[in-house]
């Protein structure tokens, strides 16, 4: 009797210690995921009900920021898996309450500033009558390309904030001039920034600018990756091909870069599903942190989506990225925790908590929004 009683205990342990590894290693499902993104986005734009609201923190500033920009990035896409009228309407008063402009008018060169312009082109792109969704980021950009000037993506984070409106307009104006330009600018950053070009061809990681590529160094001696740097070009790169022409000429080194970023991202994944902000050094900053993750999930979920990646193999890598995500970071109000305010480095904008609120909320559920996009297509 004694013996048969043990038995039992021992069968419903090994049933409860299995079943809940295999609880734990499920997915989210599609309607988690959906809705932890709506309460993320809600608890937002109740906290910001006008769109056209200056942002205040240590200085005013207008709306149409790159911070905001991101955010409508991400806006857009929840919109096209989950089309509700309230997610397309906020977007359109913002626009509207900035009359479809740039922060510093149409002769601005700086890519933070053309941001917004990826979200007015996508408006655009749902109602072509609306010209002037597109008369001002087409000007801005028109303006660079009566210049030989190659050089303005000095940091990396403008690779993302501008390259994707190269390849939008590019998309729909049949003009291969924008995606001549495009790649000159993105190839200067790439091998001629800094001493040698801000990418590194040996750890296939980014440099965020030439401040930190070699003899700069991590207190463990490695280079400074700084994660959020690294997943503004994957996103960059991602959101540029959607719009490129499958047998552009350029697509090879995009997708080249791509690959290689992506196995280098993946070999330093944190045990838990998260990316320290630096990459390489754990000790520098080191613990959870989203906006770098979110990206890293969204470009390496467009891949596995778009039929570019092994699906076995990196499938199960941003699963558990997702999954941390929503876990670990989303409060039961929508506040998100463990963003990484505004900066350049590991130890910008710290620390980086659960309840620690960063100086900007809006572009860290950007990021964590273009992450649930993708994550809802996957099979």
């Amino acid at each position: 009797m004694i013996k048969h009683y043990r038995s039992t205990i021992c069968a419903i342990t090994i049933f409860i210690f299995f079943s809940g590894n295999l609880i734990q290693s499920q997915p989210l499902s599609k309607s988690r995921t959906v809705e932890a993104m709506a309460l993320a986005n809600k608890y937002f734009m109740e906290k910001w009900p006008d769109a056209g609201k200056v942002i205040v923190t240590d200085r005013p500033r207008p709306s149409n920021i790159w911070t905001r920009g991101v955010y409508y990035e991400g806006l857009i896409t929840f919109y096209k898996i989950h089309p509700d009228t309230s997610l397309l309407n906020y977007a359109l008063r913002w626009g509207e309450f900035h009359k479809w402009g740039l922060r510093d008018g149409v002769n601005t060169r700086n890519g933070d500033n053309q941001c917004c312009g990826q979200t007015y082109i996508d408006l655009y792109l749902m109602d072509k009558s609306k010209a002037e969704r597109i008369h001002d980021i087409k000007a801005s950009i028109d303006n660079m390309l009566a210049t030989d000037k190659i050089d303005d993506w000095s940091w990396v984070d403008a690779i993302q904030m501008a390259m994707p409106v190269f390849a939008r307009l590019g998309s729909i104006y049949k003009d291969k001039r924008y995606y001549d330009r495009m790649f000159q600018m993105y190839m200067f950053t790439k091998t001629r920034h800094g001493d040698h070009g801000l990418y590194s061809p040996v750890d296939h990681l980014w440099w965020r600018d030439k401040d930190f590529d070699p003899p700069y160094a991590e207190p463990n001696g490695q280079n400074c990756y700084w994660s959020r740097g690294n997943g503004w070009v994957l996103a960059a790169l991602v959101r540029s091909m959607d719009f490129m022409p499958p047998k552009s000429t350029y697509r090879k080194e995009f997708i080249t870069t791509y690959k290689e970023m992506v196995d280098a991202l993946a070999a330093c994944q944190r045990p838990d599903g998260f990316w320290n902000v630096s990459l390489h050094d754990s000790t520098d900053f080191g613990g959870k942190e989203l906006t770098g993750t979110s990206l890293f999930v969204y470009g390496i979920a467009w891949g596995i989506n778009n039929g570019t990646l092994n699906r076995k193999k990196y499938q199960p890598v941003v699963e558990k990225a997702w999954k941390a995500l929503v876990t670990d970071c989303v409060h039961l109000n929508g506040f998100l925790g463990y963003v990484q305010g505004t900066g350049k480095q590991p130890s910008d904008s710290q620390p980086v908590g659960y309840d620690n609120i960063p100086n900007f909320e809006d572009f860290g559920l950007g990021c964590f929004l273009l992450a649930g996009s993708e994550m809802y297509k996957m099979k």
